[in-house]
């Protein structure tokens, strides 16, 4: 039988593939055989955590990859069913390697791995996981022999369960105690949500009413995709808070390490705003704590809205700029130290979390702004929803760079700034008109995405209509 291609199923960042075609428990040992070999034994570990969402492929492909390190001395810890950011959790609060067997919001025929280094340090084409997969190939290629590296022994295979240690620590970044009462309905989508929430937001004593949507761990989806960014999956969420008088929603992924929020309208609040809020929040914390503001710094990508900048800069902190992805954002959010990041995505990293993303310490920065004032969330984040974005709009094009030159071409002679930091961002106008456009090409498809802000709505429009025509031509 012709060895599985895994160039074809391993991204930049993980592991995406189909169950069983590509991702099966043969090539799962073989990636965890090179994982031990290229990351956890050169790092000088001699240990690892393990673990999986709740498809029904996880439990045997996490005992394959565990059984190919352990072959490589490799003492394992099998932490069981777990969100991304619990596996984190394990990896920082350990000090050793990780994997988590998940393929996020991905169809139910999907599964996937995300590695990562001791310390919760991310694992990506660019920092290891090329070699990873190169060695896995070859692994397979010659019928998954496996050698031994002289004078090793089989590591050990243990099992732990850290979901209490998970919220406890959360729990100790921010307490939910002394707040007003909420009501907040979760829709988990029937991902690892249903697993986490009741031990972190449900526990005793907080003052909060929780109302669980779809918490039963299904890797079916039966209910909808477990998906929150896009909109039909909010829908739910929406109806369910308008009919309890919620005072928010919140919605989480499959592997529940993105988390959406909706207010008491059921209107959903941008990432954007989530992330100026809780930008706001660890600046004043670290000045509390008797940090100069100047030396404070929050990294936000191309795509955030120009509200959290001008809200980190309003505070006297840093605001620092990066590309698309969370390899990048981690390696600034190291190189300055930053107290948090934020994506358009809602994917939001934390310095106190090994700067890594978790939801769900989100959500509950959310819950104690909301819990420590009287009004609505609404009000609570109008002033960071104040100017009006287009969403991302993908547009499939025969030439990507063609339709790129025509669009800054049209911009150059608007006048606009210009920057190529992450494709084309470029800009133009006054604080009480203007308007900015992202253009970055695909990764993997011929498709260009499009960002589009503006001071008000008949700008935005006109802009996003205008290069669309372009980009479309």
């Amino acid at each position: 039988m012709t060895a599985a291609r895994l160039q074809d199923f391993i991204k930049a960042y993980d592991v995406r593939g189909l169950v069983p075609e590509q991702l099966s428990p043969s090539v799962a040992t073989a990636l965890g055989s090179a994982f031990a070999q290229v990351v956890v034994r050169p790092e000088g570990a001699r240990a690892m955590v393990i673990g999986h969402d709740m498809r029904p492929s996880s439990p045997e492909l996490s005992r394959a990859f565990a059984a190919g390190a352990a072959a490589h001395g490799v003492d394992v810890t099998m932490i069981g069913l777990c969100s991304t950011d619990g596996l984190y959790y394990a990896s920082g609060a350990r000090s050793v390697p990780g994997a988590m067997f998940t393929a996020s919001h991905n169809p139910a025929a999907y599964n996937g791995i995300k590695l990562c280094r001791s310390g919760a340090r991310p694992v990506g084409l660019d920092s290891g996981l090329a070699e990873v997969r190169d060695l896995a190939q070859w692994l397979l290629d010659r019928g998954g022999q496996h050698d031994l590296p002289t004078g090793a022994s089989v590591g050990t295979l243990t099992e732990a369960d850290l979901l209490d240690d998970y919220a406890d620590f959360l729990h100790s970044l921010v307490d939910l105690s002394d707040g007003r009462p909420l009501k907040v309905v979760v829709d988990a989508g029937n991902g690892m949500a249903g697993h986490t929430v009741p031990a972190v937001l449900g526990r005793s004593g907080l003052p909060l009413e929780v109302v669980p949507l779809y918490f039963e761990l299904d890797g079916s989806f039966p209910n909808h995709e477990a998906n929150p960014l896009e909109p039909e999956n909010l829908r739910d969420l929406q109806a369910a808070v308008l009919a309890h008088g919620a005072d928010l929603g919140l919605a989480f992924d499959g592997d529940a390490d993105r988390c959406f929020v909706v207010d008491e309208r059921g209107e959903p609040i941008t990432p954007s705003a989530i992330t100026a809020l809780v930008a706001q929040r660890e600046i004043a914390r670290e000045v509390a704590s008797g940090a100069d503001p100047a030396d404070v710094a929050i990294v936000h990508n191309v795509i955030c809205s120009r509200v959290v900048p001008e809200t980190i800069v309003d505070a006297g902190a840093r605001a620092v700029r990066t590309r698309v992805g969370h390899s990048y954002i981690k390696a600034l959010m190291a190189e300055h130290d930053a107290v948090f990041g934020g994506e358009h995505s809602a994917h939001y990293y934390f310095r106190d979390f090994w700067f890594a993303d978790t939801g769900m310490l989100a959500a509950m920065h959310v819950l104690a702004a909301l819990g420590g004032q009287r009004g609505p969330l609404s009000e609570l984040v109008a002033p960071y929803e104040r100017y009006v974005g287009s969403g991302e709009i993908n547009s499939r094009v025969e030439d990507v760079a063609a339709a790129t030159a025509r669009v800054r071409s049209w911009g150059e002679d608007q006048g606009a700034s210009v920057d190529q930091l992450d494709g084309l961002t470029m800009g133009s106008g006054t604080q009480e008109r203007f308007w900015w456009i992202s253009l970055r090409p695909s990764n993997t498809e011929p498709l260009l995405r499009l960002n589009v802000e503006a001071s008000d709505q008949a700008t935005m429009e006109t802009i996003r209509d205008e290069v669309l025509r372009m980009v479309r031509a």
